[in-house]
């Protein structure tokens, strides 16, 4: 090796390092500016009210996002989460009259299985993800539509348990934030220390590879798809509990906020790089954000969501273009 050669290659390594780096941690960079950017802003950004609502606002959605990171790291879409956290929480509803427990695992349970029934199609039937979620999430919202006939369903007081879930507190945190931060924390730990996190892993880097291996990829996908109705399950129950009401609606474009999440945290859409770290910085960062055009008072809602399709599509812009240049390097 010649003299001029280490010049070149220890620049080589140095700018891989530099687009690995930015890759994993450019959303984190974001939120702490975002957050600098606020509290000299906005008094009350900074307060610990104002911070709280935030986490409590964005729990629920941070549940269904946790979900979609499993399903994404296999390389997979749901489309459907907004629809089964509407289903969930109309069933939960209705059943709280017979106690919470019921009303729990009916709603997260029946969620559950329409996560199952969306694997299922997706390995046995060998139909395409988007096609498979998208149907169900026409579907599940119009059965949701349907039984209620299009009104909100009240929660009995009887379900206590339900109530708490959505606006209980344990000592200043709500509980949604405490049961958002322990999912988060589940997620990773299983990401990264067990065959399962593993597992999703391989399959999302090379499908065709896992299955070579030996690997069981069919129920390895099922069991995503399962995991993400779940958490879209559990999200529901805790809306009703906090609405005191199964809104047929609730959840409405919910699936597309929790790709945004998902994917502005820094989990690739191609599947195989990303995890729960890097979605709850995402879902995080888009919190506050929103909070800030909140605080502002002068962005109308509708130019919010184009602020919003433009941050999305400049961050899968500029998440492709380091995509490419690690892979050359």
């Amino acid at each position: 090796m010649t003299t001029g050669m280490l010049p070149a290659l220890r620049g080589h390594f140095t700018s891989s390092r530099a687009v690995s780096l930015l890759q994993r941690g450019g959303a984190v960079v974001a939120l702490v500016i975002a957050c600098i950017a606020g509290s000299m802003r906005y008094y009350a950004f900074a307060t610990p009210e104002n911070l709280l609502n935030v986490l409590r606002q964005n729990s629920m959605l941070g549940l269904v996002a946790l979900g979609m990171t499993f399903v994404i790291l296999t390389g997979g879409i749901d489309l459907s989460v907004g629809a089964l956290l509407a289903v969930s929480g109309v069933i939960a509803a209705m059943l709280s009259k017979h106690g919470s427990l019921l009303a729990l695992a009916g709603g997260i349970g029946a969620a559950t299985a329409l996560g199952v029934v969306n694997g299922l199609l997706i390995t046995r039937a060998r139909i395409q993800p988007f096609i498979v979620t998208l149907a169900m999430m026409i579907a599940a919202r119009g059965a949701a539509l349907a039984v209620t006939s299009e009104q909100s369903i009240p929660a009995s007081p009887q379900a206590s348990a339900l109530t708490w879930l959505g606006r209980g507190q344990l000592g200043p945190v709500p509980v949604p934030v405490v049961l958002f931060f322990l999912a988060y924390a589940v997620a990773w730990v299983t990401l990264r220390y067990t065959r399962f996190g593993r597992y999703v892993y391989a399959v999302g880097d090379s499908e065709e590879a896992a299955r070579l291996m030996g690997l069981p990829a069919d129920r390895l996908v099922l069991a995503t798809y399962a995991l993400s109705g779940a958490l879209a399950g559990l999200a529901g129950v805790v809306l009703a509990g906090r609405l005191g009401a199964g809104q047929p609606v609730a959840g409405t474009g919910w699936e597309l906020d929790a790709i945004a999440a998902v994917v502005v945290g820094g989990t690739l859409l191609t599947g195989g790089q990303g995890g729960a770290g890097a979605t709850i910085i995402g879902v995080l960062l888009l919190g506050v954000i929103f909070n800030l055009f909140n605080l502002e008072g002068t962005i109308s809602p509708w130019w919010q969501w184009v602020l919003r399709g433009t941050f999305l599509m400049g961050v899968v812009i500029i998440q492709g273009r380091l995509q490419r240049r690690a892979r050359s390097h």
